[in-house]
């Protein structure tokens, strides 16, 4: 893996202004998980704040999808527990968040907060890590982002085989990622294979944020082409992205139309879905790869 890809000096911080991350969180219940109420400003307030604060965690883009995937399965259920931000990913689930009275609610996808990440002067001073991708794909990303914002430092790139990772590729990693300690690990490995990985890995990788962008890479090399405006607005990103790549998606989407029974049921009171509350004792100061190496080695001295 590649040292960090210094483009070029960055431009000055403009200082945040992190009520964002102040103010009361307010939490949407989608079938049961609790989405945060949300546009892309208020979101990009939250990530800069914590990122100024040193505050460790990991945040999920949640669609239809995923959440159909934290109803039938308990441990996709508590990695979106355990989240600092579990964003609304996808029209529909903003339209359950406005059903339910939080107007301001508005669509915030990994390939949007990425792009504004990397692009806005208050986030120039981070440094990245991309982890996910297919073959070449990360690579290709890193290049494509250096040529777009000159100013951005890629620590380095990892592209996962399309399997678990064995014993040694894992502590092979770790290691690299603790020593070149980037803020930001950006995770597009699919859902929910990111959210429980993210999960998993955060208390052993020397990281401050990760962000689990699913197929950002590829939207982002232009591989996937991006959706129309009017389409996002309308609720049909689903139907362009079948377009594109119909083998591998009409099952999922297939799969996912029982989300508008459950949801019916939700919003009508006809079946309850209980929101879990978010567990917040996930929040700790840099740097905590090395606490939690500190702890799994006192527990095995007993």
């Amino acid at each position: 893996m590649p040292d960090t890809i210094l483009c070029e000096q960055a431009p000055d911080l403009v200082a945040l202004n992190s009520s964002g991350e102040n103010a009361a969180r307010r939490y949407v219940n989608v079938l049961g998980v609790a989405i945060d109420a949300v546009d892309m400003e208020q979101a990009l307030a939250i990530i800069n704040s914590r990122l100024q604060e040193g505050l460790r965690g990991y945040m999920c883009f949640v669609d239809v999808h995923g959440i159909l995937e934290a109803l039938k399965s308990e441990l996709v259920s508590e990695a979106y527990e355990h989240a600092t931000m579990a964003l609304p990913d996808g029209t529909p689930t903003a339209w359950v968040g406005r059903a339910q009275g939080m107007g301001q609610m508005n669509c915030v996808t990994g390939p949007g907060v990425m792009r504004e990440i990397f692009r806005r002067p208050e986030f120039a001073g981070y440094s990245h890590f991309l982890y996910g991708g297919e073959p070449g794909v990360a690579d290709e990303l890193a290049s494509t982002l250096c040529r777009q914002y000159p100013w951005i430092r890629i620590a380095g790139v990892y592209t996962p085989p399309f399997r678990e990772l064995t014993h040694r590729e894992e502590e092979e990693l770790i290691t690299e990622i603790r020593r070149l300690k980037p803020d930001i690990v950006w995770v597009g490995i699919s859902t929910p294979r990111q959210d429980l990985w993210m999960q998993r890995m955060l208390p052993r990788l020397e990281t401050r944020l990760m962000l689990g962008v699913g197929a950002a890479f590829d939207f982002l090399t232009g591989r996937i082409r991006l959706c129309p405006e009017w389409m996002k607005r309308a609720g049909l990103h689903w139907l362009h992205r079948l377009a594109q790549d119909p083998a591998r998606l009409w099952k999922r989407n297939l799969r996912n139309t029982s989300f508008l029974w459950h949801i019916a049921l939700q919003l009508t009171g006809a079946r309850r879905y209980p929101m879990r509350v978010r567990a917040r004792d996930a929040d700790r100061k840099q740097p905590a790869a090395d606490e939690a190496e500190q702890s799994e080695m006192a527990g095995a001295a007993f």
